[in-house]
């Protein structure tokens, strides 16, 4: 298990204050505000330790307000609803006294029913592709330099992209899909309560960046405000977050400062894993930019 996958579990094993609260840490590495699938994987695992009969099934969330990575969130768990079938939860994220984050949760237990699911495209496998090392030595060069850096990072989860040139291109419009194989660096505990948090801790990577590819933009861009606003997501069959899941993602929409993209995680073997939709802040900043030398 790698340190950073290590790092990620101690966090996910959010501190009981109460019943029904718990208290959760970021990592300190000189981000200005939470990672937002932090938020949502924390407030997850804080709503499942109140459901004891059934697993999480989907998940709506809104992000009210930056988090403060130095210091640490309180998350408040109400119990809405504990049926034969579906246990619901609320759960909010507090710090500094203010609510910065909201999350309602539906827990089932699958049953025999009717089934049907997509299949996946057909992109080459994660093997036939370069690890983060071998992408970095490869085209690190061309890379802008905020994308290096965060690709240089060491992170729980490793992404190897199907299509390399969204992350090298500077100013080049094209399709908003991308297609990304995602795991987490180590092994990670059997609790598949701890899969499904690792899965929507990951789910908000590269999703809003996908709005932005038709614009010749990322995330990254000086010229780009963005914040993920909202997140929903659903989980359709079981799966392992330590084995390799491909990522298609796509923005059917953007307009007035916003933008929208969905998502679906697909098992190696074609299985579809889940679901992901959010719609994000993609402002372009009035003051002038800087750095632009960098795309």
């Amino acid at each position: 298990m790698t340190q950073a996958v290590e790092e990620l579990l101690e966090i996910l094993d959010l501190e009981k204050i109460e019943e029904d609260l718990f208290r959760g840490r970021s990592p300190q590495v000189g981000w200005q505000r939470v990672f937002g699938g932090l938020v949502i994987a924390q407030a997850l695992v804080a709503a499942q330790r109140t459901v004891h009969n059934a697993a999480a099934h989907s998940l709506h969330a809104y992000f009210l307000l930056g988090g403060d990575p130095t210091t640490p969130i309180v998350y408040q768990v109400e119990r809405l609803r504990d049926g034969r079938s579906f246990a619901t939860r609320r759960c909010q994220a507090i710090q500094h006294g203010r609510v910065i984050f909201t999350l309602a949760a539906s827990f089932f237990n699958p049953e025999q029913g009717l089934e049907h699911a997509f299949a996946p495209p057909e992109v080459a496998a994660p093997e036939d592709l370069p690890d983060e090392s071998v992408f970095i030595a490869r085209y690190g060069a061309q890379m802008p330099e905020p994308v290096r850096r965060y690709f240089q990072r060491e992170r729980p989860i490793e992404m190897r992209p199907v299509d390399p040139g969204r992350f090298i291109a500077r100013g080049q419009q094209d399709d908003p899909v991308q297609k990304v194989w995602v795991r987490a660096t180590g092994r990670l505990p059997d609790d598949p309560a701890v899969h499904r948090a690792t899965l929507a801790y990951f789910s908000d990577m590269t999703l809003l960046d996908t709005s932005l590819i038709a614009h010749g933009r990322s995330v990254f861009h000086p010229d780009i405000q963005a914040a993920s606003l909202d997140h929903a997501l659903w989980l359709h069959r079981p799966f392992r977050a330590d084995e390799w899941m491909l990522y298609v993602q796509d923005s059917p929409n953007a307009r007035g400062g916003l933008g929208f993209s969905r998502g679906a995680l697909y098992s190696r073997d074609g299985a579809l894993i889940a679901s992901v939709a959010q719609e994000g802040l993609i402002r372009l900043r009035r003051e002038p930019a800087t750095g632009l030398e960098q795309w």
